[in-house]
């Protein structure tokens, strides 16, 4: 009902305004909970018995995830007598902490419920989850990030990159792939937070920005598998077309939008003498791009395979939402405008 999607919304929006505006670790921890509450019937709200394995599942990891967040801030106050998010200092605290929000974003070697909630979930659900609800525990890791373990953070930003790459190159279902490609820009946000945090905050637009708008067109096309977006073209060409352009931005290439982030983040890695590490990662978002690359052909083929499988879509009439216009003129064409956006990092 309208009713109950008001007061889950606006539960959402109240949830994430506690947490990033927070300075204390018990409201923190409480706008995380009523996020968490918050987004479940959303998850669930088909009745389907994998959309309620995947609410069980989202319930379950965030639960543990605050349980810790609680246990380091409470340790922390305990050695310290500080409850002030930013005076986080104890060691087993930060280390504590930093699986915590691992848990929370989806990071390795705590993403395996990320995938299957994403799929369980609508594509209106997934977009919430894949951006929105990540960005509270994200403001958490930007305020502790003098205090987090540079080395731990670099090793589980490779990993992620290397396995958001790897486990997304044999999925078909759009939601998986999608949720493979936040596991591995997670990566790109956690590797440079110790060193330029406000990038790693640029890093989570542009890239909430992007998968908004793949989000958006795939929920107005209502695709969810990559054998239903084979036979799109007829139904929406032009939106197809920006789809394919939108994924090409996702991958990083340039001279879309993607390739911003990516470009500074290697920038500030080599003169912070962690060449070997820009190296690495660059080179594990490869394995992405090629998925990617396969989204974006399977958007734009104009013949299927299989054809006689296939029922070819109708032409839509409706024309395209003003939305999804401007967030895919954004999300392909903000690099000309880069050195105005360097001037707010």
């Amino acid at each position: 009902t309208p009713q109950a999607k008001l007061i889950f919304t606006s539960s959402l929006i109240l949830g994430t305004t506690i947490t990033i505006s927070s300075n204390h670790w018990i409201t923190a921890w409480a706008g995380l909970e009523i996020n968490t509450l918050a987004i479940l019937p959303l998850i669930a709200k088909s009745h389907h018995p994998r959309a309620i394995e995947a609410a069980t599942k989202y319930f379950l990891t965030q639960a543990t995830a605050s349980a810790l967040l609680l246990f380091s801030a409470m340790m922390n106050a305990w050695y310290t007598g500080q409850w002030d998010i930013t005076q986080l200092t104890h060691p087993t605290a930060c280390l504590i902490l930093t699986s915590a929000l691992a848990m929370k974003l989806g990071l390795a070697p705590f993403h395996f419920w990320f995938p299957e909630v994403l799929q369980g979930s609508p594509l209106t659900t997934a977009l919430l989850l894949s951006t929105l609800m990540k960005f509270p525990p994200m403001t958490l890791l930007f305020m502790t990030s003098p205090s987090l373990n540079p080395t731990l953070l670099t090793y589980m930003a490779i990993l992620s990159t290397a396995l958001g790459g790897w486990m997304g190159l044999n999925q078909t279902q759009i939601r998986k792939i999608l949720a493979f490609s936040s596991i591995s820009h997670l990566g790109w946000m956690a590797i440079i937070v110790s060193y330029h945090p406000k990038l790693t905050l640029l890093n989570f637009y542009l890239y909430s920005l992007i998968t908004a708008t793949v989000f958006l067109t795939l929920n107005t096309i209502k695709t969810s598998k990559l054998s239903t977006l084979m036979t799109t073209w007829t139904k929406t060409p032009a939106l197809s077309t920006m789809l394919l352009l939108t994924l090409l931005s996702l991958a990083g290439l340039p001279p879309f939008t993607g390739f911003l982030p990516k470009w500074l983040i290697i920038q500030e890695l080599t003169k912070q003498s962690m060449a070997p590490a820009a190296t690495m990662i660059s080179l594990l978002s490869l394995l992405s791009l090629f998925f990617y690359l396969r989204l974006a052909y399977c958007a734009t083929i104009t013949l299927p395979p299989h054809t006689t499988n296939h029922m070819k879509q109708w032409h839509a009439s409706k024309p395209t939402p003003s939305a999804i216009a401007i967030l895919t003129t954004t999300s392909t064409m903000l690099l000309p405008i880069s050195p105005l956006i360097l001037t707010t990092v």
